[in-house]
């Protein structure tokens, strides 16, 4: 498929997930030559209409360059009729003509020992099986179907579906709710510096996560037992209506003792509170109402007080590393009481741990045990980071993908032309996950 038809449908992926019934497709997807039978049952093992859908788009991607107008004419006939206008106002298309009638390949039957000519090339053997009249063999015929270019598939693996691949239910409307807890100002008695910059983290948040159709509630500098009142409110609401929670902590991070997740992030009066207790306020076991659905946490705060310098490499498909300001400062202060000149500003992230992890996800700004850097004027690296993914991928990548996406494009970062920084996550989620988003 050329390319530009591929961004079409990645554009309109969203729509066509929400309102394609592929039940009425795949009957004119056979006869079309589109996709064989086989790959026809393996998207209805995907589960629900919309898993159908979605690894129907995805599938019609993979296919020669008259897949694209067939799927259009396909939509057209099912009477998929606003679905059909928005695909073709990203490229217009004339009357469709027809597909040519496919044309048959002979079976060849191997000539029996004995019957060739002694004085006979290769060449001249391939001619002569062409032109001698052929008997078909009655069998199977086992040859993928060509696909709408003419072109001869290898035969597709067979991939087992199992629950752990399907995605999760994300279509209620709002989907969910959204804690943003930024804490900017600390108690000078603290001994944590005010950090500067988390003010245009908090806006790219709120705006991405409405744009994503969650109702967003913030809170500004929280000390420690307001932090666990806000996820105590949380925990008590009623999340039956929704299909997901997102908890976000802007603050300084510190290293603590855990059993199962890292960390713990500040409150503004230099109390903590561990990020494993953060996300115990909505396991199953305290938040029925959340039980089987997505529940995420981002966490932009140090990790500890070590200072990564990276390593030199010089692979050749790698583009050169940018820099981070020569401003830039940590969410980390460091354990010991002094600190050098670069240790500015915020403190060190925290990794959390669940009793019941399923469904969870924690995403930590930093890899444990590190700091977090944060530019005072233009916000920290991994929220500046993760909203630009989303804003270009939320539409068509699930959310495990774009973090990779996050880890890469923050790794290419240094601060003072020096310390480098690796974001990472700690995923319990059972199935893919997709946001709503706008196309």
């Amino acid at each position: 498929m050329e390319e530009r038809h591929k961004k079409i449908l990645q554009r309109n992926r969203t729509n066509l997930v929400k309102e394609l019934d592929p039940s009425r497709l795949y009957d004119l997807l056979l006869e079309k030559r589109i996709f064989t039978q086989d790959m026809i049952d393996e998207i209805k093992s995907a589960g629900t209409r919309r898993d159908q859908a979605r690894e129907l788009v995805r599938d019609i991607a993979t296919r020669g360059s008259r897949a694209f107008p067939l799927f259009v004419e396909i939509l057209r006939e099912t009477g998929h009729l606003s679905l059909v206008e928005a695909l073709q106002e990203g490229a217009p298309l004339g009357p469709l003509q027809p597909s040519d009638p496919p044309v048959p390949r002979p079976v060849v039957q191997p000539l029996p020992i004995g019957q060739f000519m002694p004085f006979m090339s290769p060449l001249d053997v391939d001619k002569q099986k062409i032109i001698t009249p052929i008997t078909p063999i009655q069998k199977p015929i086992t040859t993928p179907t060509p696909s709408p270019d003419g072109d001869f598939l290898k035969p597709r693996p067979q991939r087992v579906r199992r629950d752990s691949i399907q995605s999760y239910k994300m279509d209620a409307a709002p989907c969910g709710h959204c804690l943003i807890i930024n804490n900017v100002e600390f108690d000078p008695r603290s001994e944590l510096n005010n950090r500067s910059g988390s003010d245009v983290d908090r806006e790219r948040l709120e705006r991405r996560f409405k744009e994503l159709n969650f109702i967003v509630e913030v809170k500004t500098n929280l000390k420690q037992r307001q932090i666990k009142h806000e996820l105590s409110a949380l925990s008590n609401k009623d999340h039956s209506p929704f299909d997901c929670c997102v908890v976000i902590i802007l603050s300084h991070g510190t290293e603590v003792s855990h059993n199962r997740f890292p960390g713990a992030v500040y409150g503004v009066d230099g109390l903590f509170v561990p990020v494993q207790h953060i996300t115990n306020y909505l396991n199953g076991q305290r938040c029925p109402s959340l039980q089987g659905k997505p529940k995420l946490f981002f966490i932009q705060a140090c990790g500890g007080d070590e200072k990564d310098t990276g390593f030199e490499f010089s692979p050749e498909d790698e583009l050169a590393p940018s820099c981070g300001g020569e401003d830039d400062q940590t969410d980390a202060i460091p354990m010991s009481s002094s600190s050098d000149s670069l240790s500015m500003s915020d403190e060190p992230d925290a990794r959390a741990t669940l009793p019941t992890p399923s469904d969870i996800l924690v995403s930590y700004s930093t890899f444990p045990g590190y700091v977090s850097w944060r530019d005072p004027r233009l916000g920290s690296w991994y929220v500046e980071t993760l909203d630009h993914v989303l804003a270009e991928n939320a539409a068509t990548d699930d959310l495990v993908t774009m973090l990779m996406m996050v880890n890469h494009e923050v790794s290419q970062n240094s601060a003072k032309g020096l310390y480098k920084q690796m974001p990472g996550s700690f995923n319990f989620l059972r199935k893919l996950l997709y946001f709503q988003a706008q196309n």
